[in-house]
């Protein structure tokens, strides 16, 4: 199960990027019961019930399917950190229909892709980050007229990656998002509007765009009572013409690099600040893989 980053800064809640960050799900059938095993990140604060996200949402996979399984044995090795908006919850939810289908004879053909998007979308609440976790890439989504979803793969120039700088403390999508107002200013609306269709372009092809198409009025400045250090650092990047950004609810900040039309990796890892950790890491092509 992939990584990823929602928003890219004025991508609001349908921008998103599969990184190449993963954690590792196993399921089995048992005759009756429910084991839990979690290693890794995140380890000490999960439950190990039936309210553990990956079981829930194996669980409302198997509904989905028409299956019902007397019991199961789940196992976890999580590397994505957990509430630093990096998309561990929607790769728990993806990760966790993935299995779903998986476990059933015929799973992929009864139910595909599409139809696995559209109920993780539906149990995260929004589809910016469990569309790349299930699509890989980069990827458009949103609400459709009638309420669902849908989500569209974009062009990515492959000379793209990104560093992501992340901080030793959380920050929970709930609290990060009630710090955001009922309304903003049209002149700010629109010009994220027109930030986010140039962002589409600027990572299809045209990198020395990045830096104006990943400015950002709507949400990362109501954040920054919730993560000072993390705004401060994607203000000081930026003024160095490093394209970077909050990543998804924070407090992560993600930075665009390109091999060939810079800024480079190093430039960014080397920004790191003290106690935080940073990583180097290229756009995943795939999102959940499913192996054997």
């Amino acid at each position: 199960m992939p990584a990823t980053s929602a928003n890219l800064g004025p991508g609001f809640d349908c921008l998103g990027l599969a990184l190449d960050l993963r954690d590792r799900l196993e399921a089995e059938v048992l005759d009756r019961g429910l084991v839990v095993e979690v290693s890794g990140q995140g380890a000490a604060a999960v439950p190990r019930d039936e309210r553990h996200l990956v079981v829930r949402s194996l669980r409302a996979g198997l509904r989905a399917l028409g299956i019902e399984a007397p019991g199961l044995r789940v196992s976890c090795t999580n590397v994505l950190p957990h509430s630093r908006g990096l998309g561990s919850s929607s790769a728990a939810i993806v990760g966790g229909l993935a299995l779903a289908r998986a476990l059933v004879d015929h799973g992929a053909q009864r139910w595909d892709d599409a139809a696995l998007f559209a109920l993780a979308a539906e149990l995260e609440g929004h589809p910016d980050n469990v569309a790349p976790a299930a699509l890989g890439g980069f990827v458009i989504s949103g609400r459709d007229a009638d309420g669902g979803f849908f989500a569209v793969p974009a062009g990515l120039d492959r000379e793209l990656s990104v560093v992501v700088l992340v901080p030793p403390d959380g920050l929970s999508t709930q609290a990060a998002r009630g710090l955001l107002p009922a309304q903003v200013p049209h002149a700010d609306a629109a010009a994220n509007a027109s930030r986010a269709a140039l962002l589409v372009a600027a990572l299809g092809g045209a990198p020395e765009r990045l830096l104006l198409a990943t400015e950002d009025r709507l949400h990362q400045r109501y954040r920054e009572p919730a993560m000072p250090r993390s705004l401060a650092l994607v203000d000081a990047l930026r003024a160095d013409g490093v394209p970077a950004v909050v990543s998804g609810a924070g407090p992560t900040v993600l930075a665009l690099v390109h091999a060939v039309r810079g800024p480079r990796a190093s430039d960014v890892l080397v920004r790191c600040p003290q106690g935080w950790s940073a990583e180097h890491l290229a756009v995943s092509p795939d999102g959940v893989r499913v192996e054997p």
